[in-house]
């Protein structure tokens, strides 16, 4: 993690996406910009929480622990994504293992300065909710997934959450080890190279070494039954 000193960037971001109009005279606050690497844990399951982070450049995934020390997906979060909110609101441990998939940059607001200063703020208040409300509909949804879908809707599923978006035919995706995608899907490693196989076979998707690349969008869709990951 780098601590970025640009009150400039700082500044351009907090009116990109319109959190000045959420936080007036933004320049009194404690605001930090904290870069990630890609692959770099944000935030780990089980420790304390100090920053509410809103992610404004790249891309995180959200995982949860099991009994068998494996890691289950639960979604992937994009700008404008807010981290720490259910843990600033219910003053608990972080509830998920938070990891940025590519390079990210957040602008982090501490828990401390919150509870002093922005708990009788009505316009920061409303958006909290929003970001929890959302929250809450994903995880309803990414639970569906988990439990309700085939490994061949979960694959699809997954394929088009960290796919990128307006860039779809013949995206390459990075994969990385299919093991780690196994075990983030709830299947066997062995059941999930029989579904990539399958899905080759059929002209949905092309498997190298490293990367998947998705040749037919519309069947993946089709595959995925319109759930995400995100």
């Amino acid at each position: 993690m780098q601590v970025i000193r640009d009150s400039i960037l700082l500044r351009d971001k907090l009116m990109k996406f319109k959190l000045h109009k959420i936080f007036e005279q933004y320049e009194e606050r404690p605001f930090k910009l904290l870069a990630y690497a890609e692959g770099e844990t944000v935030l780990r399951e089980g420790a304390e929480a100090e920053y509410l982070l809103y992610l404004v450049e790249g891309r995180v995934k959200a995982t949860s622990s099991v009994e068998t020390g494996k890691s289950l997906l639960l979604r992937f979060n994009h700008p404008l994504a807010l981290i720490g909110d259910l843990e600033l609101v219910r003053q608990i441990p972080i509830q998920s293992q938070i990891t940025a998939v590519t390079e990210c940059l957040f602008i982090a607001l501490p828990f401390d300065y919150i509870y002093k200063k922005e708990m009788g703020n009505n316009a920061f208040l409303q958006d909290l909710l929003k970001h929890l409300s959302y929250k809450l509909e994903t995880i309803t949804t990414s639970s569906r997934v988990n439990l309700l879908a085939s490994v061949e809707n979960r694959l699809a599923s997954f394929l088009l959450s960290i796919s990128t978006p307006g860039n779809e035919f013949g995206t390459e995706l990075q994969t990385g080890n299919t093991r780690e995608i196994a075990n983030l899907l709830g299947t066997t490693h062995r059941h999930l190279n029989r579904v990539i196989h399958d899905l080759t076979e059929r002209g949905i998707i092309e498997k190298t070494r490293q990367t998947i690349r998705i040749l037919n969008y519309e069947k993946l869709k089709k595959l995925s039954q319109g759930l995400r990951y995100e």
